[in-house]
């Protein structure tokens, strides 16, 4: 049964905003669904007990029970255990969506809402429920199917084991199908993400590059100008070597000699500033690359440089960790077809990845155990013996990883950090970029303490 065949489902959103409340529920009325509002988590129970609908949106911030209790005793009701809910909270409350699926939330909706993103969510859990009440009944009627046959005649074995297969093939299929959302869910985040870092960061680098343009400009005209009123200074004291006292002491007071000679310096000081801070703008734009809607070819490299660039602050010394040397290995590369910004999104988590692992490895360790220890992130690239492939490497001599924590690297939401520390999505993000986005590759190789190696290939051509 298709949501489209049934485009009268019921949803009931629990938000104590009038404005979300007006905002989502003018939408998906539009969209098809018969739409019910509650504003608080009281009288949402209440209003479930006589009027049940097929999905529930629900905030978790609200006066009186909270979204949390809410879920929790609805839940606990037999009538209303089965009704999906879906979340709405912020992107950044990671916790919150942890706590709300465990309590039994099937997904969650983060707030700026996004109309097609709303839609499409809500769209899958109602397709994955009605899937799963067509299989519950299909069971259902199968294992009595079982038991009058098996009751009935003792042969009819094999035809038991028979729809024991199905149900089993079924629950593969649903599977599949749930593990599918979870990609569906993870290509979301990172779309939203890549979108929003991409806006700040273009939007600070145009910002700097202005400024900064107007300052470099000047300090070139400034140094020329200086060094003319140097010239002219010396000049003047050749052709009139006793200006008097009172001019020589005033030379003295302001130490005219030191004076003239830091003056230089601290031009050439400001200059060096300047081509720092315009390296760090073009650093910047080239990481934010705006390439979701095509490929464009681009040099790998420049991705690289731009991302530790970007990471420098973390690769210095610090009182968690020493400092850590980076180590090119760059190979001949040719131009590579690809989603820039997406890539360096992926070089972006695998470095830093390696970063907190030094971090996490240093903490328990003497300040003289930090200091005698290299720490050292080496990045190889070079092209395939085929020659329409690049291969990335980027590896780490940090503490490596175990068997099983390897095979569950790239699962989303998998993560070995503390709560708060990560998302458990870098890396799944990162293998979907690689594989499905560029038809490459992306391999682990690890064991403890033996540090951790990435291996990215990409083909050369789209």
């Amino acid at each position: 049964m298709s949501i489209e065949s049934t485009p009268k489902a019921v949803l009931l959103i629990v938000d104590d905003t009038p404005a979300n409340l007006g905002v989502l529920s003018d939408f998906l009325d539009e969209a098809g669904f018969e739409v019910l509002v509650a504003r608080d988590g009281e009288s949402a129970i209440q209003k479930v007990q006589y009027a049940k609908p097929d999905i529930i949106l629900l905030d978790v911030m609200m006066p009186g029970i909270d979204g949390f209790e809410t879920c929790h005793r609805l839940k606990a009701d037999p009538s209303t255990e089965d009704i999906p809910i879906i979340f709405m909270t912020a992107l950044s409350d990671t916790v919150d969506k942890v706590k709300g699926l465990n309590l039994g939330a099937v997904d969650y909706i983060t707030k700026p809402f996004q109309q097609e993103e709303v839609l499409a969510r809500v769209k899958a859990q109602l397709k994955l429920h009605n899937l799963t009440k067509i299989i519950e009944q299909q069971n259902l009627l199968l294992k009595r199917e079982v038991e009058d046959r098996v009751a009935a005649e003792i042969a009819l074995k094999k035809l038991t084991q028979e729809l024991e297969k199905q149900v089993e093939e079924r629950t593969a299929e649903l599977r599949q199908a749930l593990e599918n959302l979870q990609q569906t869910q993870v290509y979301l985040v990172q779309k939203e993400k890549m979108s929003s870092l991409g806006q700040l960061v273009a939007g600070v680098a145009h910002e700097i590059n202005n400024p900064v343009s107007f300052i470099a400009g000047n300090i070139s005209h400034a140094e020329t100008y200086i060094q003319d009123l140097i010239d002219y200074l010396k000049l003047y004291q050749e052709k009139f070597p006793n200006p008097g006292a009172e001019i020589e002491a005033r030379a003295e007071e302001i130490e005219l000699d030191y004076l003239i000679e830091d003056l230089l310096k601290l031009i050439s000081s400001m200059k060096t500033g300047t081509e720092r801070i315009n390296q760090i703008s073009v650093s910047l734009r080239t990481f934010s690359r705006a390439d979701i809607s095509s490929k464009v070819a681009v040099n790998i490299h420049e991705g690289i440089d731009s991302t530790l660039l970007i990471l420098k602050h973390r690769l210095k010394a610090h009182d968690k960790c020493p400092s850590i040397e980076i180590i090119k290995e760059y190979g001949e590369l040719p131009l590579v077809e690809c989603y820039a910004g997406q890539l360096n999104q992926v070089f972006m988590n695998i470095i830093a990845n390696g970063i907190d692992a030094f971090e996490e490895y240093n903490q328990g360790n003497s300040y003289e155990d930090k200091k005698n220890r290299s720490n050292t992130i080496t990045i190889r690239t070079e092209v395939s013996k085929s020659k329409d492939r690049v291969m990335i490497a980027i590896e780490d001599n940090g503490i490596g990883m175990s068997a099983e924590v390897k095979e569950r690297i790239f699962e989303p939401l998998f993560t070995t950090k503390a709560v708060g520390k990560g998302t458990g999505l870098g890396l799944s993000i990162s293998h979907q970029i690689v594989v499905e986005k560029h038809g490459g590759e992306m391999t682990c190789i690890s064991a403890p303490g033996k540090g951790t190696e990435f291996v990215i290939t990409l083909p050369i051509k789209k």
